[in-house]
């Protein structure tokens, strides 16, 4: 006899007859259709070795009053995080190097290349004036960098709000700690050092917050939050920069959208907004799944309590400090192709000079923006395509994971920290654990060619070919993703997520819905007459 489908779910649907040692929890429908990945999964089962194997045939699911799913799944992220740190601290060492003998850090020989633990966090703390105490936003420096007039250029800080407040508290209690320890009340260190470690404190906090949330959101496939805690990307890139913040605000964004609470779901959007961009992305895959389900109240619900929050935060330092305020709306208009764009992976292999050609100092990059900002509307208008007329609705967080890929790919900017925004919406869309793990692998391991051309040839570094070779392979995997999920869209049946009385554990009011008769809706009922009926609410 053949064993189970390793490529479908294990689902335990009864309860077992016994009487229980202990009294129950109250809430015990947690077994009920619970995936069992060392049940299912070839490459759980044998990881599961380490710890004795597959879970038994008559386990108790559902009933760890402890050593719970969610809980394993955190102390796992712990550990990565803990990894994570180790790898940047060599970037924060100190030796005796400065006037009269006192400590700086030791970045000496290009450590913080050689070594792979560089943190834009270390200087930063510097180039933003954060260690003059200053506010951000208010403070400026000149730069050594001149206009199209040639005066120097004034500079602020170049990050959303919410990031840059993020920075300023961070300073102040790094500040705070450093004249403790000056005190003899707490260990010390360079100030610098002390930031950094501030610094990914809350960013560790807001990572937690990121796996918490996304497996919350990934219903019956629990553990498929553990893919987020152990994701490679973690290891390299949790402490590069603050993106953290961001994937936090988002995660548990969606999670107040699942449950069905569209006001505070667009308040977290907001908010995440207001630190990077990208969370806002989110509200327009719900937007085409309310368009097609009639959900149109709680859309708008949603949008204006993100408007309001992202209005809330940016308003005082838009009207206190426009100048600083507007600095990262200027610096992401001049800014060109950055080395991990496809626009620079061509250009390293062809020699192309770019739409606009060479660029004298000040000059922005007009026909660069135009058309990645084109490329990316396009793209969305796909989407919209795909969600609105797909036979089945397609789930949120595939929507959302075709939304975010899109503005990767097509945008003249993506800094590796970025490839976190993905992981979690990867992992609830397509939760197919050798893809996935192959994908971040690919993507984490792109930091090794990184840091040595950014080295130098001269200094025994990778010349720039190698590097934009293998983001051009990190971006054919996120491509392979991205096609793959519209293949479950048009098959549903392949879906690993839905199954039997699943439909769709991020949408919330959307969960279960019906399709309204609009246009669109009747011409492709004509044009595919056996497309499945949809679910009733």
């Amino acid at each position: 006899m053949d064993g189970p489908d390793p490529d479908r779910p294990s689902v335990e649907s009864r309860e077992p007859d016994f009487v229980s040692p202990e009294p129950l929890v109250e809430d015990g429908h947690g077994a009920v259709g619970r995936d069992l990945p060392t049940r299912t999964d070839r490459l759980v089962a044998g990881a599961s070795q380490l710890i004795g194997g597959p879970v038994g045939a008559h386990a108790l699911i559902g009933r760890a009053r402890f050593f719970t799913p969610m809980r394993v799944i955190l102390l796992l992220s712990l550990v990565m995080l803990s990894l994570s740190w180790f790898g940047k601290a060599g970037c924060i060492q100190q030796y005796p190097g400065g006037s009269g003998g006192s400590e700086v850090l030791d970045w000496r020989g290009s450590r913080q290349y050689v070594a792979m633990c560089y943190s834009d966090t270390v200087p930063l703390y510097g180039a933003e004036q954060l260690s003059k105490g200053e506010f951000p936003y208010k403070s400026s420096w000149t730069g050594s960098d001149v206009d199209a007039d040639g005066a120097r250029v004034v500079h602020h800080m170049e990050y959303p709000v919410l990031t840059g407040l993020y920075q300023y508290a961070s300073m102040v209690i790094a500040k705070a700690w450093y004249q403790g320890a000056h005190s003899g009340w707490l260990p010390g260190g360079l100030e610098v050092a002390i930031y950094f470690n501030v610094v990914a404190f809350g960013l560790a906090i807001a990572w937690l917050i990121t796996v918490w949330a996304s497996s919350s959101l990934s219903g019956r496939r629990v553990w498929d939050g553990a893919l987020i805690a152990l994701s490679p990307l973690v290891l390299v890139h949790a402490f590069t920069n603050f993106d953290a913040l961001a994937t936090a605000f988002a995660a548990t964004g969606l999670l107040a959208w699942a449950r069905r609470r569209p006001w505070l779901a667009g308040v977290l959007l907001g908010l995440g907004a207001a630190a990077k961009l990208y969370p806002a992305f989110l509200l327009g895959p719900l937007l085409v799944l309310c368009l097609r389900t009639g959900r149109m109240r709680q859309w708008w619900q949603a949008c204006g309590a993100a408007v309001a929050a992202w209005v809330a935060v940016n308003a005082p330092i838009a009207i206190l400090f426009p100048a600083g305020w507007s600095e990262f709306f200027r610096l992401n208009d001049l800014r060109g192709m950055d080395p991990d764009s496809i626009y620079n992976v061509i250009a390293s292999f062809t020699g192309w000079q770019g739409f606009d050609g060479p660029l004298g100092p000040g000059q922005s990059p007009s026909i660069l923006n135009a058309v990645s900002l084109g490329l990316f509307v396009l793209a969305c208008v796909g989407v919209a395509y795909v969600g609105l007329t797909a036979p089945r609705r397609p789930r949120v967080a595939q929507l959302c994971f075709l939304v975010v890929a899109a503005f990767l790919l097509t945008n003249k900017v993506w800094s590796p920290q970025y490839s976190l925004w993905l992981v979690p919406l990867a992992v609830l869309a397509l939760p197919h654990r050798r893809i996935l793990l192959t994908w971040m692998t690919i993507d984490a391991l792109v930091w090794v060619p990184r840091m040595y051309y950014y080295l130098g040839v001269q200094n025994k570094g990778l010349p720039e070919q190698w590097f934009t070779a293998t983001v051009a392979l990190r971006d054919i995997a996120v491509l392979v993703l991205c096609a793959l999920i519209l293949r479950q869209i048009y098959r549903p049946e392949e879906d690993l997520v839905r199954y039997g009385f699943v439909d769709d554990p991020c949408g919330g009011v959307l969960d279960r819905a019906a399709d309204v008769d609009r246009p669109w809706r009747r011409i492709e009922r004509e044009r595919e007459p056996a497309s499945p009926a949809p679910l009733r609410t």
